[in-house]
C-alpha cells in the first residue's frame, strides 16, 4: 500500500512540475501588470500522505512489526517568502498534519522560481529542512532530515491577495528507529518517507515598488516640410502592460492624419502655410485605471516654391555608323527654376551603355543593322523629372568585293553516276573519282564565295535514265541528290545552304539535246567526238545519270553544264563498260543484251 502511495506520488508530482514548466516557457510575455511584491505570506490548508513504514512502536527490536503511517486529513501550511527579484525568491516553509496520534511536521528553507501571469502566478520551489515524524504509541518523535520539492499556482484576486490552488509536494524523509529495529531489518531502522502533500490557501503579498505610470513620446519626420509633402510621426509608449494591446487615436491640427498603431502619416496637400501639432492617445483598455497616456510634436509647413520641371537634351557622335563601332552620348541638363539637376538612367534599344551623368557611350557590337533609339532623364533635386532621346542608324558593313578569279573559277559541272549507283542496300556509296574531285573543288569555291554572297545557296537536282520503273527511278534520283548533298556537307559546305529536288526520269535530255552536246564539247577531238556520236544511245543513257547543280545568289541563277566527262579516267566507268564496242562474232546473231538498270 504504501510503496503504491510513494510510486503514484512521484508521478503526480512530475507530471504537474511538467505541466507548470510549459506554461511558464510558453507565456507570451514574461511581465506583470503590477510591480513585483517584497514579500509573500502563505497561509492554509494542508493534506499530507507521509508515504512511510515505521516499526510499530514497544515492538521486539529483533522482530519489528512494520506499521504504516497513515493518510493525514488534519493540518495547516504556512510560507513567507522574500522575492530577491521578479521571478526568484527565498521561502521558509513550515507544514503540519496529524491523524490518530500520528503527526508529521516540516520546517524547511529555500529557493523558489515564480512565473509570474497576468491573473495567476506559477511557481516552483526546492526547500531542505526537518522532517519530524510521529507514530501512535511512540514516546518520542523521530527527528530526521527532509526535503521538499513541489509546484503550485496563485490565482490574483487582488493586487496584494491571491488563492492558492493547488500546491502538490513531494515530501521526502529520513529517519533512525535504531532503537526499535535491529541491523536485519534495515527499511525499519532508517526510515525513508516519500510522500505527498496538497495545500490550498490565501497568499497575502505587499511590499515592492508602486506600478509605473503608463508615458508615450512623440516625433515627427520631417518637422518642416512644403505644402503637399508627407510627414510621419511616431509614437514610442513605455510602462504599459507588454501582453495587452494599446490602442491608439490620432489627430492633427492642421492637414490629414492617417494611422492607428505607433506610426501615423500626415497629409498636408490640403494644409496652409503655419505650424501645427500632431496629437496621440494611448490607451490600455484591459487595465482599469492608470492606463492612458499622450503626447505631442510640432512641425511647420511652408509655401510651394515655383516647380517648373527641368529641360534636356541628348545628342550622339556620330549618328550613323557600321556594327561594332562606339557612339560618344552627351545630356544638356537645367532646371528653369535654378535647382540642382543630375543625368541618369540612361537606356539603349539596343547595344550596351557604359559610363553615367552626362556623358556615356554607346557600344554596338552585335546591333544588327537598323535604327537604335537612347534616353537619359533627368532629375531635380525636388524629384521633377524630363527625358530626351536621340536615334543613331547602325548599318551593316559592306560585304567583301567579290573575287572576279573565284567567281570565274566557280563553273558549275553535273555530276555522273554508274547505272544504279548509289544502290539502295548503300546509299552512301563512294563518288567515282573523277566525280568526287569536281566536288571538292566546287565545295572549296563555294565556301569562299559565301563570304561574299552570304545569301547564295546551291540547289542539286537528280535524275535516272529511262530503264526502271518511274517508282524506282524517283528513288534511285533521291539517293543520289542525298549523297551528293552529304559529300558537300562533308567538305564543310553548310547543310542550310544546300537545297535538293529529284525528278528520276521525268525530265531526261532528248536524243538531240546529247547529241548537241557531244559536238560543241571543246575538249574533244574530231574522232572522239565521232565515236561518241557511233554510240549516242548508250551516251544518252549516261548523260541522264546524273545530278545537276544551280547556284542562285541575290535574284540570280546560274545552272551547271551538262556536260559529260568524256575524257575523265573512268569516263568507262560511269558510260558503262566499252562492250558496246565490242564486235559481234561473223554469222551469228548478234547476242541479246540484258536489261540493265538506269
Amino acid at each position: 500500500m504504501i510503496g503504491c502511495t510513494k510510486g503514484a506520488s512521484r508521478s503526480v508530482l512530475a507530471g504537474l512540475v511538467a505541466a507548470l514548466v510549459v506554461v511558464s516557457l510558453c507565456g507570451s510575455a514574461l511581465a506583470q501588470d503590477q510591480s513585483t511584491p517584497k514579500w509573500d505570506l502563505f497561509v492554509g490548508y494542508q493534506y499530507a500522505l507521509p508515504g512511510a513504514t515505521a516499526p510499530t512502536p514497544f515492538g521486539d527490536p529483533s522482530n519489528p512489526t512494520p506499521y504504516d503511517v497513515p493518510n493525514m486529513g488534519k493540518g495547516f501550511g504556512s510560507a513567507f517568502t522574500w522575492n530577491l527579484d521578479k521571478y526568484w525568491g527565498a521561502e521558509f516553509d513550515l507544514g503540519h498534519n496529524w491523524s490518530n496520534s500520528n503527526y508529521e511536521t516540516t520546517v524547511s528553507v529555500g529557493p523558489r522560481f515564480m512565473y509570474r501571469g497576468e491573473g495567476a502566478d506559477y511557481f516552483l520551489h526546492a526547500l531542505v529542512g526537518l522532517n519530524r515524524l510521529s507514530v501512535s504509541g511512540e514516546a518520542d518523535s523521530a527527528n530526521g532530515i527532509g526535503a521538499v520539492l513541489g509546484a503550485g499556482m496563485d490565482l490574483h484576486l487582488t493586487h496584494n491577495l491571491s488563492l492558492r490552488l493547488p500546491e502538490v509536494d513531494y515530501v521526502w524523509g529520513r529517519h533512525n528507529y535504531a532503537d526499535e529495529a535491529a541491523p536485519e531489518f534495515p527499511n525499519l531502522r532508517r526510515v525513508s518517507a516519500e510522500g505527498m502533500r496538497f495545500r490550498t490557501g490565501l497568499v497575502f503579498a505587499w511590499g515592492g515598488a508602486p506600478p509605473l505610470t503608463p508615458a508615450a513620446t512623440c516625433s515627427v519626420q520631417p518637422n518642416e516640410v512644403m505644402i503637399g509633402e508627407p510627414i510621419t510621426a511616431t509614437v514610442v509608449p513605455s510602462n504599459f502592460n507588454p501582453k495587452h494591446s494599446v490602442t491608439y487615436t490620432w489627430s492633427a491640427s492642421g492637414g490629414a492624419v492617417t494611422g492607428k498603431d505607433t506610426t501615423a502619416s500626415i497629409d498636408t496637400s490640403s494644409a496652409t502655410p503655419g505650424s501645427y501639432t500632431v496629437t496621440v492617445h494611448a490607451t490600455d483598455a484591459k487595465e482599469k485605471k492608470n492606463n492612458e497616456a499622450s503626447c505631442t510634436a510640432n512641425y511647420t509647413v511652408k509655401p510651394l516654391p515655383p516647380k517648373n520641371p527641368p529641360t534636356i537634351s541628348v545628342s550622339a557622335s556620330p549618328t550613323s555608323l557600321v556594327t561594332g563601332g562606339a557612339v560618344n552620348l552627351s545630356a544638356m541638363c537645367s532646371s528653369p527654376d535654378g535647382v540642382p539637376v543630375s543625368v541618369a538612367n540612361w537606356t539603349s534599344s539596343a547595344g550596351t551603355i557604359s559610363g553615367s551623368g552626362t556623358s556615356t557611350t554607346l557600344n554596338t557590337a552585335g546591333v544588327p543593322a537598323g535604327p537604335v533609339t537612347v534616353s537619359a532623364t533627368c532629375t531635380d533635386s525636388r524629384g521633377l523629372t524630363a527625358q530626351a532621346s536621340t536615334q543613331i542608324t547602325v548599318e551593316n558593313p559592306p560585304p567583301p568585293p567579290v573575287n572576279k578569279e573565284l567567281e570565274a573559277r566557280l563553273a558549275l559541272h553535273s555530276v555522273y553516276f554508274p547505272t544504279n549507283v548509289p544502290p539502295p542496300t548503300n546509299p552512301n556509296a563512294p563518288m567515282v573519282a573523277s566525280q568526287a574531285k569536281i566536288l571538292v573543288a566546287l565545295a572549296t569555291d563555294f565556301k569562299k564565295y559565301l563570304e561574299a554572297k552570304p545569301d547564295a545557296h546551291l540547289v542539286l537536282a537528280g535524275h535516272a535514265d529511262v530503264r526502271g520503273a518511274a517508282a524506282y527511278n524517283q528513288a534511285l534520283s533521291q539517293r543520289r541528290v542525298a549523297r551528293v548533298k552529304s559529300f558537300l556537307v562533308e567538305q564543310g559546305v553548310p547543310e542550310a545552304d544546300i537545297e535538293t529536288e529529284a525528278f528520276g526520269a521525268e525530265r531526261n535530255l532528248t536524243l538531240e539535246e546529247v547529241k548537241a552536246s557531244i559536238e560543241k564539247n571543246p575538249e574533244l577531238t574530231t574522232e572522239e567526238r565521232n565515236r561518241a556520236l557511233a554510240r549516242i544511245n548508250v551516251i544518252k543513257l549516261a548523260s541522264n545519270r546524273r545530278v545537276d547543280v544551280t547556284l542562285k545568289s541575290a535574284g540570280q541563277t546560274e545552272t551547271s553544264v551538262r556536260q559529260f566527262p568524256f575524257n575523265a579516267a573512268d569516263a568507262l566507268t560511269l558510260i558503262g563498260g566499252r562492250e558496246s564496242e565490242m564486235k559481234k562474232p561473223a554469222g551469228k546473231p548478234a547476242a541479246k543484251k540484258p536489261v540493265k538498270k538506269p
